[in-house]
């Protein structure tokens, strides 16, 4: 491997309300682009308080994106213009690509306490893919395979390949990597990704290190208080690390473990033209797409 990836920026997520009501943290979205392309918005729905959930996301459009929900705690109740209709239960993933237009709501349920979390990434399409007939993925925690690594990490490999372990999720048009990563204490994780693609890490739970140098202040750190930034650089749960170029990111812990989502793909490169739930290329594209939604001619799936 010829270089590491340092880190070029630390924010800590930010409280906002979506959907009907719901209280979530935000990892980045809008006024982050295009920093993060392919990717565009990142979602941290965590709460143990059902009021702050229940009234959920209401039938929504999606228009030129796909739409990753994990659950890691509770259930989501699901169901689309296309006919599917389910449960996200704890572990599972739903890989959404809305295309050409898909009609959805996402209800949150939480699970027997009332505990709700899950994270929800949206990931652009390229010009030539944002008409494409939608389609639906539904991933349950036992198709998800975890590899094993030195030192007792553990990854589970919702999208890319760890260690020769291959994800489910395949056939992505920006070629992402979806990993959740746990490494225990004085541990050291390294894991390649390739040159020129976009990559970041969402701290879930614990305290790591994501600069192989553990030195996040020799670049920039947005809304993080330095005194939460515990000895030295460690990134503490609800942080988002954004890597600058390299070959590998190397994640090390010192007496905590550390738990986050890694996650990385290929840029597109192309102009963005963004409201609400609808991702196109143009100002006129996205006056097409909420006039189409009003007449009712969105849906272009049988």
């Amino acid at each position: 491997m010829d270089s590491f990836r340092k880190i070029n920026k630390v924010w800590k997520s930010k409280p906002t309300i979506e959907g009907a009501g719901v209280h979530l943290k935000r990892a980045f979205g809008n006024s982050q682009v295009p920093l993060f392309d392919p990717f565009l918005l990142l979602d941290d729905f965590h709460s143990n308080y059902p009021p702050f959930y229940l009234k959920g996301f209401p039938w929504h459009p999606h228009r030129g994106i796909e739409t990753i929900t994990y659950v890691i705690h509770g259930r989501v109740e699901h169901g689309d213009s296309m006919g599917n209709k389910g449960v996200i239960e704890s572990g599972d993933v739903q890989w959404m690509t809305a295309g050409s237009g898909i009609i959805h709501q996402e209800m949150p349920r939480g699970d027997d306490e009332g505990l709700m979390w899950g994270f929800q990434l949206w990931a652009n399409l390229p010009a030539s893919h944002k008409m494409m007939d939608p389609r639906y993925r539904g991933i349950t925690a036992n198709e998800i395979p975890e590899a094993v690594l030195k030192g007792d990490v553990r990854v589970k490999v919702i999208c890319g390949r760890v260690n020769g372990v291959q994800g489910p999720v395949q056939d992505v048009i920006v070629d992402p990597e979806y990993l959740d990563v746990t490494v225990p204490p004085e541990t050291t994780f390294t894991h390649p990704v390739k040159r020129g693609y976009t990559a970041f890490a969402y701290v879930v739970d614990g305290e790591g290190y994501f600069d192989p140098e553990r030195n996040a202040f020799a670049h920039e750190v947005v809304g993080v208080n330095y005194f939460d930034m515990k000895r030295e650089c460690a990134c503490t749960a609800e942080s988002l690390v954004l890597y600058g170029d390299g070959d590998a990111v190397v994640i090390t812990t010192q007496d905590r473990p550390v738990r986050f989502i890694l996650v990385s793909g290929q840029p597109i490169g192309e102009p963005v033209a963004w409201y609400g739930p609808i991702v196109m290329n143009s100002q006129e594209e996205l006056e097409v797409a909420f006039e189409e939604y009003q007449k009712g001619t969105f849906i272009k799936h049988k």
